[in-house]
């Protein structure tokens, strides 16, 4: 008998040691039950279709080729075309600022939501996402519970996420949760002119048969079907963490190193995966340089985990903190990236009629703990200030485009389907609304005005609108209980672009006449696909290193 009590305490004894350090364990656990649960083979060349051995026209003389480079969580100030770039300007991106300098640069260049995945959905079918119920990102089921449990282990005075696992559990899979295939993208679009479409890398537009890249209009997809740039303990490698915050600990403990091709069997990357991405990019440039093609370069790059080449790494030893030196190697990565596209362009003489636009899905993230990454805006990914939406936003097209060109004007990511759809003169849908404009004759001065008086965001209750120089964000606070309240920001973007001075007690007229916009615009959306399932507590000023503080402004963002 003494012996049972002595192991039932010792059970219970362990059992609280196990329950005190769950997210550990799960960190530690997960990705290895992964391994065992979803096999990777080792790498495997990609054997892209190749071209015609002979161009039937110059390629002056056909439609441009195209190619959509796309970045993950960068930050306005990460490159060094803005303001003083990262790491107090000591991080040059000079391949990225030559887009620029040799195209277009838009100054007023926001993403279509402060989060990825309605962002990618808006660029790929030219129109709001919430017009189709693509309203929230799509998140794995077991997302909620890991941050209900990480809960606990917050500070209790500051403001705390609100998770709902009941709604949680009726989630469908995340691979289910993607672009309805009724929606109509750019691929799609250009296929039916003749192009050669390739998707490479990140897609978060779902993973299940009928909504994968290849099913969407893309006739081969290199992808990425895991979240780490290197295995964690490759020599290559350099790795940043950031443990204490809840994202950081969800993304290390799902990460793998995958890949797939046209949806077969997983296998690993070759090397480093931005630069893995870059030279498969390479290939297909040279495979199709006797015909259009269209090319979505998905980076994941800067997203986290943060990892790095340990080269990129040593290269920036000037930089003392870590963190901050890993995030900007990842950067000259994705730099590194533009330069081989547009040298891969030159050596096979495409580089006059070429279309490249680059942009980011959304602004720099809070939880990697950088305090200048959205210099000199306020805000962060998961959140409608400057700092969330107003991203990088590039062209280049030397056919059409002056060197050195500058537009001013807002433009938005629903405007990239209509831009790349004109450059190759298709025919676009006309049983749907499209809410972009082409905004190349905006670039050459063919179109007087603007692109657009008025633009939206909308992720559930956090809404905003930005009509000519005024823009309202709107948001919900928990109070007491099960009561919300509403929470109102509004600036004037012509004498405070950095959104310092909230003047919505001061115009409540202009109040009254943003919130009739946003009322119109919401009547014409469509319900979510799914519900919001958590409530996350975003702090508009500080990073992911900086405890809240009583007085803090900060808002919420449902996801």
């Amino acid at each position: 008998m003494r012996k049972r009590w002595i192991g039932l305490l010792l059970l219970v004894l362990f059992g609280g040691v196990v329950w005190q350090n769950k997210i550990d364990l799960i960190v530690w656990a997960l990705p290895k039950a992964q391994s065992l649960a979803q096999p990777t083979a080792a790498n495997r060349p990609i054997a892209w279709q190749a071209g015609p051995e002979v161009a039937a026209l110059a390629p002056a003389e056909r439609p441009p080729n195209i190619i959509l480079v796309l970045t993950d969580d960068m930050g306005f100030n990460d490159i060094s075309l803005y303001n003083d770039g990262a790491a107090d300007g000591t991080l040059m991106t000079p391949h990225i600022d030559a887009l620029a300098q040799q195209g277009v640069t838009f100054t007023s260049g926001y993403a279509a939501n402060a989060v990825c995945a309605p962002s990618r959905a808006s660029m790929l079918t030219g129109r709001y996402s919430t017009r189709f119920g693509f309203e929230f990102t799509p998140i794995f089921k077991v997302g909620p519970f890991l941050m209900n449990w990480m809960i606990d282990e917050e500070d209790p005075d500051q403001p705390q996420p609100q998770v709902d696992l009941r709604t949680a559990m009726d989630l469908p899979s995340m691979n289910d949760l993607g672009l309805p295939p009724e929606q109509i993208t750019i691929a799609e679009v250009l296929g039916e002119r003749g192009y050669h479409n390739v998707h490479i890398g990140k897609w978060h537009l779902g993973a299940a048969k009928g909504i994968r890249p290849e099913d969407q209009g893309f006739d081969e997809s290199l992808y990425m079907a895991g979240l780490l740039y290197l295995p964690e303990d490759h020599p290559d490698v350099v790795n940043a963490k950031r443990l204490d915050q809840g994202i950081e600990k969800m993304v290390w403990a799902s990460s793998q190193y995958r890949a797939q091709f046209n949806g077969g069997e997983a296998f690993e990357p070759d090397g480093y995966l931005t630069d893995y991405y870059t030279r498969e990019a390479v290939q297909v440039i040279e495979k199709n340089k006797n015909r259009p093609f269209f090319m979505f370069l998905s980076h994941w790059g800067i997203h986290n985990p943060l990892q790095a080449t340990r080269e990129d790494y040593d290269a920036l030893a000037h930089i003392e903190d870590h963190h901050l030196r890993v995030y900007a190697a990842m950067i000259r990565s994705v730099d590194r990236s533009i330069g081989a596209i547009t040298a891969a362009l030159e050596a096979n003489g495409l580089t006059d009629n070429t279309l490249i636009l680059f942009t980011s899905d959304n602004g720099g993230a809070q939880y990697v703990g950088l305090p200048d990454i959205n210099k000199p805006f306020r805000g962060w990914k998961l959140n409608h200030f400057e700092g969330g939406t107003h991203v990088p936003y590039l062209a280049k097209w030397p056919a059409r485009i002056a060197a050195g060109t500058t537009v001013d004007a807002p433009v938005h990511h629903v405007d990239v389907f209509q831009t790349i759809a004109a450059a190759a003169n298709a025919p676009v849908p006309t049983d749907r609304v499209l809410d972009g404009v082409d905004l190349i004759p905006y670039v050459t001065g063919e179109a007087t005005g603007v692109p657009h008086e008025t633009l939206f965001w909308r992720q559930g209750y956090h809404q905003s609108v930005r009509h000519k120089d005024w823009k309202l964000i709107r948001s919900k606070q928990p109070t007491t209980g099960e009561q919300w309240e509403d929470v109102v920001w509004l600036f004037d973007l012509a004498v405070d672009p950095t959104e310092q001075v909230n003047l919505a007690a001061q115009r409540q007229d202009k109040v009254v006449e943003l919130e009739k916009l946003l009322a119109a615009h919401n009547a014409e959306q469509a319900p979510p696909m799914w519900p919001s399932v958590v409530d996350m507590v975003q702090p508009v000023d500080k990073d992911g290193t900086q405890p809240y503080v009583k007085g803090d402004e900060y808002m919420y963002f449902p996801n």
